[in-house]
């Protein structure tokens, strides 16, 4: 083949293999930039500051995030001898089993800043206070380790406009408090019937890691002001199991909740003699209807074993929850079940176990709850909850005087 058949066939072949070129080149361009973004940033810290309780003076540190499917070893290659890796897996499973990694948790690396950039330690935190240090400083040594924690007591004290998270983005509060509140008071206070002019004011406790807060360590006391009246919460301890009590020694904690979802609207209400949407004839309806949006997830009212779970003719999808000798609660309308809940399971208060739907006959999305009382249907909005056992006889004095402190501290905070 001469030179002029030959050139024609080149411009062939390279027009074939440009797309491939081009295409390379821009997955090369995306991978090495991801690899970029990937590397962990190197933080120098100045001369006589700590970390993880070793002293920084000369030191560079490196942090980095756990990846997917990414273990120790795959961390630990670039920095480290392979024998330090083949002792940590053969030797320190007895401080921290290395498969426990999580991804997303954080890692360290401290390293010298000379030219060898020898690596020294390296840190892996199980989570926000606690951490494992690898020392490879002499021989390999493997120990855990906290954080530096410190307990802040804050007050808070507002009213509320619209809403409870409204109130709290405007005080520019720690959202965890307010769920903090919504737990304690759960049994008592209506939250989905919060009203404007309703009020709280609470004392509590911040927790600080290296003088950066990470969260809410308790609720020390607190009130909850709804449709004009107050709510007292004060923290005891009864045979060493902290728990809320209001100002007269009596359980917060009841057995049911005030509601087993987070709804809307109240669709339908309790009663003798309804309209049925579908069926267009006058029946009781033993229930409220709680409209809320599909996949809304539904919680167990109470501690208790599942009796049912699965079609039930115009109810669909049902669950029916057997709470003691006395209460049971039915669920129904439901889209699908939480994953292995059957009849015979035992069930937490608060639990998730199905979630919204419209099986069945249902004219759209929403719960059909009931409770039952003794067999007898009551209506849910006006369920008695009976109350978990109160402060102890013999220590109600005590409790008494340590409550009145902290009401009297309560009563004193300025509503804004």
């Amino acid at each position: 083949m001469n030179k002029t058949q030959l050139k024609p066939q080149l411009h062939i072949i390279m027009a074939a293999l440009l797309p491939v070129l081009i295409i390379s080149l821009i997955l090369f361009f995306l991978l090495y930039h991801s690899r970029q973004k990937e590397q962990p940033v190197i933080h120098k810290k100045l001369t006589g500051q700590f970390a993880y309780n070793i002293r920084l003076d000369s030191l560079n540190i490196q942090y980095g995030k756990v990846g997917r499917s990414q273990n120790l070893s795959d961390i630990l290659i670039p920095y480290v001898q392979p024998k330090w890796i083949d002792r940590i897996a053969k030797e320190t499973n007895d401080v921290f089993d290395v498969r426990k990694m999580h991804s997303g948790n954080t890692w360290v690396r401290i390293f010298t800043k000379d030219s060898t950039h020898r690596t020294l330690y390296f840190i892996y935190e199980s989570n926000s206070i606690e951490f494992v240090v690898y020392d490879f400083r002499d021989s390999l040594r493997v120990y855990r380790g906290k954080k530096n924690v410190t307990i802040k007591e804050r007050t808070a004290a507002g009213r509320i406009s619209s809403s409870l998270w409204k109130a709290f983005e405007g005080m520019d509060l720690d959202f965890r408090l307010e769920m903090a509140l919504a737990d304690i008071f759960a049994w008592t206070v209506d939250f989905y019937g919060i009203q404007k002019g309703d009020a709280f004011k609470v004392i509590y406790e911040e927790t600080y890691v290296d003088n950066r807060m990470v969260g809410i360590n308790r609720v020390r006391s607190a009130c909850f002001r709804s449709n004009n009246k107050d709510y007292y919460a004060f923290l005891y301890e009864v045979n060493g199991k902290k728990e809320y009590f209001d100002e007269n020694g009596q359980s917060l904690q009841r057995s049911f909740l005030k509601a087993p979802l987070k709804f809307t609207r109240i669709s339908s209400r309790f009663s003798r003699s309804r309209i049925h949407p579908i069926l267009r004839i006058a029946r009781p309806h033993f229930g409220v209807d709680y409209a809320a949006p599909r996949g809304t997830p539904v919680v167990a009212l109470g501690d208790g074993k599942v009796t049912e779970a699965g079609w039930k003719g115009g109810y669909g999808r049902h669950i029916s929850i057997r709470h003691n000798s006395i209460y049971l609660t039915s669920y129904a309308h439901l889209s699908g079940y939480a994953k292995n809940l059957k009849a015979g399971t035992h069930v937490s208060q608060g639990e998730v176990i199905g979630y919204v739907g419209s099986s069945g006959l249902a004219t759209g999305p929403h719960l059909d709850f009931r409770v039952y009382k003794n067999g007898e249907p009551v209506d849910p909005l006006h369920l008695e909850s009976p109350r978990s056992d109160p402060v102890p006889a013999q220590e109600l004095s005590g409790y008494k005087l340590q409550s009145g402190r902290w009401k009297t501290r309560l009563d004193s905070l300025n509503i804004n």
